[in-house]
């Protein structure tokens, strides 16, 4: 067991995904095949590039196009919300991935424990499918109790109710 699970729910038409970072337990090249086998259409990555390498997963992006599937990265530090900075690249991220969820498609959401940055990221595109703000963040708690770690987490997520991609 690599500790690396899937916390799945049905958004949209698709399914919306957040788990931890694949290597984090130091069996990378298991659980990219985990992923593999789940089939997202998008990968979408809430780390920095420092917190990739240093857990092994340096080559994830190019891992992850190499088995067909897009990947998106939104480098937020750990604890945080993106900052400007990173607001085209959540823009981008979130456009594909409202996509592939209404055309009945999968994605994951990863940081490093599976939690707060990938939560926020995945309350976010709930509430940018559609889904009233505290319901959502009741829903993915119910999967993923940890989802969504801080006060600011949760007022950037719940920002999207106020119109879609909003920094």
């Amino acid at each position: 067991m690599t500790g690396f699970i899937i916390y799945a729910l049905k958004v949209s038409d698709g399914i919306l995904a957040i788990a931890p970072m694949p290597g984090r337990g130091g069996h990378y090249s298991e659980d990219l095949a985990h992923l593999r086998d789940w089939r997202p259409a998008l990968v979408i990555s809430m780390v920095t590039q420092p917190e990739l390498a240093g857990h092994g997963a340096g080559s994830l992006g190019g891992d992850v196009q190499d088995m067909g599937t897009r990947w998106a990265h939104v480098p937020v530090a750990d604890m945080d919300i993106p900052g400007p900075e990173a607001a085209e690249a959540w823009h981008a991220a979130s456009n594909a991935a409202l996509a592939a969820l209404q055309g009945q498609g999968r994605v994951l959401v990863h940081c490093v424990g599976g939690c707060g940055r990938s939560g926020m990221a995945a309350l976010r595109l709930m509430i940018e499918a559609g889904e009233a703000p505290e319901a959502a963040m009741a829903r993915l708690r119910a999967i993923r109790p940890c989802a969504v770690e801080t006060v600011e987490q949760k007022e950037w997520a719940f920002r999207a109710a106020k119109g879609p991609n909003r920094p």
